[in-house]
C-alpha cells in the first residue's frame, strides 16, 4: 500500500511539475516585453491613460459587476457561505467596474498630480466592440485577460467537479482536485492578479494584495473545518496547497 501511494505521489508530482513549468513560461512573458509593460503601468498609475478611458457606460458597469460577482457562487459550494468573507472582493469588483466604465476616480486623482502630455501611451494589440462601445487592449491588458480566463476556467471546473462528487464523497480529491487542493481559490486569485495587471490603479494596487491574502487564509480555514480523516491526511501530503 505504501509503495502504491509513493508511485501515485510521484505521478502527481510529475504532472504538477509540468503545470508549474507552463505557468513559469507564461509568467516570464513580460520579461520579453519589459518596455510595453512599463508603459502600461506608468500610464495607469500616473493617470496618463485618462484620454483612453471609457466613461459613463453604466449598462456595461452593471453587467460586469453581475458577471464577476456570480463567480462567488461556486466558491460557497464546498462549505456554508460566509458572506462577510466575500464583502471585500465584492467591494473590489464594484469599485473596479465603476472605475473602468463609469467614473475613473483614482485615474482622475493621479492625473491631477502626475499627468504628462509627453508620455507615450501603450499601443493597442486588439480592438473590439461590445454594446456599441469600442474596447482597446494593449499587450499587458491582453496578458492579464488571459490570466483571468485561465482563473475563470479553474473556478468553473472546480465547481463542476464538486457538484458531481460531493454527494458521494465527504472530501472530493479527484478530477482537478488531483492537481490542487484549492483550484477554485487559485482561480479566483489568478482573476484578481489579472485585473491588477490589466488595470493597475491605486485601487487595484491596494486591494489586490489584501484579497489574495484573504483567500489564502480562507483556504487554510477551510482545511481546518474538514474532519481529521486518514484519507485527507494522505491527500494533503500528495497534492499541493494551490499548485
Amino acid at each position: 500500500m505504501a509503495s502504491d501511494n509513493a508511485i501515485s505521489n510521484r505521478g502527481i508530482n510529475r504532472r504538477n511539475l509540468s503545470l508549474r513549468l507552463v505557468l513559469l513560461v507564461f509568467v516570464c512573458i513580460p520579461l520579453f516585453y519589459v518596455y510595453d509593460f512599463y508603459q502600461h503601468f506608468y500610464a495607469y498609475l500616473t493617470g496618463n491613460i485618462i484620454t483612453k478611458v471609457i466613461t459613463e457606460q453604466w449598462t456595461i458597469v452593471l453587467l460586469s459587476i453581475l458577471l464577476f460577482l456570480a463567480c462567488l457562487i461556486p466558491l460557497s459550494f464546498r462549505r456554508k457561505a460566509k458572506w462577510t468573507e466575500y464583502g471585500l472582493v465584492s467591494a473590489f469588483f464594484v469599485s473596479l467596474f465603476i472605475e473602468m466604465y463609469g467614473i475613473p476616480f483614482t485615474i482622475l486623482f493621479a492625473q491631477r498630480w502626475m499627468y504628462n502630455s509627453d508620455v507615450a501611451l501603450p499601443g493597442e494589440v486588439m480592438h473590439f466592440r461590445f454594446l456599441g462601445v469600442g474596447f482597446g487592449m494593449d499587450l499587458a491588458m491582453a496578458w492579464g485577460a488571459l490570466l483571468m480566463i485561465f482563473g475563470a476556467v479553474l473556478v468553473i471546473v472546480g465547481w463542476v467537479t464538486l457538484y458531481r462528487n460531493v454527494k458521494r464523497n465527504n472530501v472530493v480529491t479527484n478530477g482537478i482536485y488531483e492537481y490542487s487542493r484549492h483550484p477554485q481559490y487559485l482561480g479566483f486569485i489568478l482573476i484578481i492578479l489579472g485585473w491588477l495587471i490589466g488595470w493597475p490603479t491605486i485601487l487595484t494596487v491596494v486591494l489586490a494584495p489584501l484579497l489574495i491574502y484573504k483567500y489564502v487564509r480562507v483556504c487554510q480555514a477551510e482545511e481546518k473545518e474538514i474532519p481529521s480523516l486518514e484519507e485527507y491526511a494522505a491527500y494533503r501530503k500528495a497534492v499541493p496547497f494551490l499548485i
